[in-house]
C-alpha cells in the first residue's frame, strides 16, 4: 500500500512536559510563598505603623498631654536623679 492509500494523518498533539521534581515543586512553593509573604508585608506593615500612632496619639489625648510635656518631664526626673547621686 502506498501513502496514498492510507488516508490522512492524525494530528500529533505537543509531548507531555514531564512531571517536575519533588525539588521543583517545593521551589515553586516557596517562591508563592515569599511573594504572599512579601504582598502581605506591604500591606501590614502600614496598618500595624497607623495602629500604633493612632494608639499613642490617643494615649496622649487621654491623659491630657503631649510627647513634648513627657519629654520634659523626663529630663527633670533625670536631673533629679542625678542631683541625688543614684
Amino acid at each position: 500500500m502506498s501513502d496514498l492509500q492510507e488516508g490522512p494523518l492524525n494530528p500529533v498533539g505537543p509531548a507531555p512536559a514531564p512531571k517536575p521534581s519533588r525539588r521543583d515543586e517545593r521551589r515553586r512553593r516557596r517562591m508563592r510563598r515569599r511573594r504572599g509573604e512579601e504582598i502581605l508585608g506591604w500591606v501590614l506593615v502600614p496598618v500595624i505603623v497607623l495602629g500604633l500612632y493612632w494608639g499613642v496619639s490617643s494615649a496622649f489625648d487621654m491623659l491630657n498631654t503631649s510627647p513634648g510635656q513627657v519629654w520634659d518631664q523626663l529630663m527633670q526626673v533625670k536631673a533629679m536623679m542625678e542631683k541625688r547621686g543614684v
